[in-house]
């Protein structure tokens, strides 16, 4: 009884509490995979196409969590499942840190991020559980843009304050240009466990505090379950979201909102750092990081918080095509960075706050899409889960394919080719249909 009053006082905790915390645990461990680890490998001497290849396969995770997504359901409660993963994954960036003075560092930490995956993407359903359960279609609305605001927040924390301390930490262990090349790889391996080993901790300490701080997400279920009823579970609630109305445009449709993005995300941080010779920028990863922490972060937060506000007034209906048009932008900016590869730190601040505004603007919309068209059911969670894995399958793909592209097309044309590739989100998303009532 004692338990359960605890328990009940948790939950009446106000979301603000504990939703931005949770939702910045939720984005660290995914763009330091998809992002910041390109960045790191890059600076170890790693080939471009074994980065891209690797670091994208490595999300396969994110993709395909619905299949153990119903196992969350059956047991336990769905904040047992978030402050467990936050603490594997604290884990498991220390041991990547430690790694990296291995000889054999590269096969260890894709190994090691394997895990780390599997673990962020259990993460990401037990956190969305726990979104849906605690909170009404309202309070959804209303604390989707903090929500999106701190999982950008901890898009900039990684690729910005960490990047920043990478390149700081480089330096200092004696990596600057000209030093000989072994010299650069031990300070960059020593750069990189220190900041490692420091996500790690912040992991930890994330997943102490959500230990007081989460509500439950809803009852655990007490039936003892055998693995074929299990699999007899998980095949019910696959049959139950293909029965959904609308389904496979709704697949389409999350697939092909992100479908540049995918091409983009791997390419870029490669053409931020290459020579200017070959048609990069020629940032340093200080400055890479400086930029997005800087220009980056408050473009990010403002338009996350506006998009959730600018849904709640209007409606999703009336505003998921213009989120759209925002969310496409930043390609348009990196397309006049590539073409004009300006030196000037201000032109290339503005091109990152465009960046920054259109994506935590526009993936908003996309994401409120998911949770009120496509989950609501008996199986919601689980429903989520399968949406937002297949919204990674399509940004997963193109980013396995998108090295071979930029180094066929070049960085000019390449982002020539995702302004194209941008075309279908257009045309899909003017005309998605809504199967439940859209409300303010």
């Amino acid at each position: 009884m004692q338990q359960t009053n605890s328990e009940t006082n948790v939950s009446r905790q106000n979301p603000i509490t504990w939703v931005p915390s949770v939702y910045f645990a939720m984005g660290l461990p995914f763009v330091v995979l998809n992002m910041v680890a390109v960045l790191m490998f890059k600076g170890l001497g790693v080939k471009d196409s074994q980065i891209t290849f690797w670091t994208s396969l490595i999300m396969m995770p994110w993709t395909f969590k619905f299949l153990w997504s119903p196992f969350l359901e059956l047991y336990r409660s769905k904040k047992f499942f978030v402050v467990t993963t936050q603490l594997v994954t604290g884990a498991g960036f220390a041991l990547v840190g430690l790694a990296l003075n291995l000889p054999h560092y590269f096969t260890v930490c894709i190994a090691l991020m394997a895990l780390i995956a599997f673990s962020g993407a259990t993460h990401d359903i037990a956190t969305d559980g726990v979104y849906m359960a605690e909170l009404s279609k309202e309070d959804q609305a209303r604390f989707i843009g903090w929500q999106g605001a701190f999982y950008n927040i901890a898009k900039i924390v990684a690729s910005g304050g960490l990047v920043w301390l990478a390149g700081w930490l480089l330096k200092h262990y004696g990596g600057v240009k000209g030093a000989p090349e072994d010299v650069m790889h031990h300070a960059a391996a020593q750069a990189w466990m220190v900041v490692m080993v420091a996500l790690g901790v912040l992991m930890l300490l994330l997943g102490f505090y959500h230990m007081r701080m989460l509500p439950q997400g809803g009852k655990r279920t007490e039936k003892s379950m055998t693995a074929a009823e299990t699999l007899d579970e998980l095949v019910r609630v696959l049959g139950d979201f293909f029965k959904k109305r609308h389904i496979f445009y709704y697949i389409a449709f999350i697939i092909l909102y992100r479908f540049a993005e995918g091409f983009v995300m791997k390419v870029v941080p490669l053409f931020l750092k290459a020579g200017r010779e070959v048609g990069g920028l020629g940032l340093s990863e200080e400055e890479i990081g400086l930029y997005y922490g800087t220009f980056g972060a408050a473009a990010f937060v403002l338009g996350s918080i506006l998009a959730g506000y600018y849904i709640s007034h209007f409606g999703l209906k009336r505003t998921l095509f213009s989120l759209c048009c925002v969310f496409n932008l930043p390609f348009v900016a990196y397309t006049l960075l590539s073409w004009y590869q300006p030196e000037n730190g201000i032109f290339i601040g503005e091109a990152i706050i465009l960046e920054y505004f259109g994506y935590g603007f526009g993936f908003v919309g996309l994401t409120l899409f998911m949770m009120q068209q496509i989950a609501p059911g008996k199986h919601q969670m689980a429903h989520y889960a399968f949406a937002s894995g297949i919204m990674n399958l399509g940004v997963m793909l193109p980013g396995m394919a998108s090295g071979a592209f930029s180094d066929w097309l070049g960085y000019k044309y390449f982002f020539i080719f995702t302004l194209v590739a941008t075309i279908p989100a257009f045309l899909i998303t003017y005309f998605v249909p809504f199967t439940y009532e859209d409300k303010k």
